[in-house]
C-alpha cells in the first residue's frame, strides 16, 4: 500500500438488514489517518468521543454538486450520535438527508502544537427541529466509524 495514500471509507453496495434501500458505510479496518506520522497518537473511539463531547464547534464536511463543502457549526452529543441545528432551507439541511457526512472537531494549544482532533463519519439524518421552531432543523450523524488522534 502507497503510505502517501490516506484511505476513505467507500458506501458498499450491500444494504442492512434494516435499510432503506441505500447502501451501508462500509467499515474499513484501515486506519483513515496512519497511525505511524510522527506525532499521532491513535485514541480508542471511547476517549475519541469523550474529547468531542468537550469541543462546543465543530465541521460539518459534505458535498453539494459533487464538490466538498466545510461548515463550522455549534453541536452536541447524543445517545446515537452528534446533533447539530439549521434552518430548514440551509444548503446543508437540503444536501445532507441520507447522506454519509464528516463531522470533525479539535483542540490544540496554539504554544506547543498540541491536542486532538477527531472525525465522525456516518450518514445523517434530517428531521424537523419543534413544533416551536418550525423553521429549523435537526441533523444527526450516526457514528459508524469514528477516527481520533492525539497531537504530541
Amino acid at each position: 500500500m502507497n503510505r502517501d495514500h490516506v484511505p476513505s471509507p467507500r458506501p458498499s453496495s450491500s444494504a442492512g438488514p434494516a435499510s432503506s434501500g441505500r447502501p451501508r458505510l462500509s467499515v474499513r479496518s484501515e486506519p483513515a489517518v496512519p497511525a505511524e506520522l510522527p506525532g499521532l497518537r491513535e485514541l480508542d473511539r471511547k476517549r475519541a468521543m469523550e474529547l468531542l463531547g468537550r469541543a462546543a464547534v465543530g465541521r460539518v464536511v459534505y458535498t453539494v454538486d459533487a464538490l466538498p463543502a466545510v461548515l463550522p457549526v455549534p453541536f452536541r452529543l447524543v445517545p446515537g450520535g452528534v446533533l447539530v441545528s439549521a434552518p430548514a432551507d440551509s444548503e446543508l439541511a437540503r444536501a445532507v438527508d441520507g447522506a454519509v457526512i464528516a463531522f470533525e472537531a479539535d483542540e490544540v494549544d496554539g504554544r506547543d502544537g498540541s491536542g486532538w482532533f477527531v472525525t465522525v463519519l456516518g450518514r445523517a439524518q434530517v428531521r424537523p427541529a419543534t413544533a416551536t421552531a418550525p423553521d429549523a432543523v435537526r441533523i444527526r450523524i450516526r457514528p459508524e466509524l469514528v477516527i481520533g488522534r492525539c497531537l504530541v
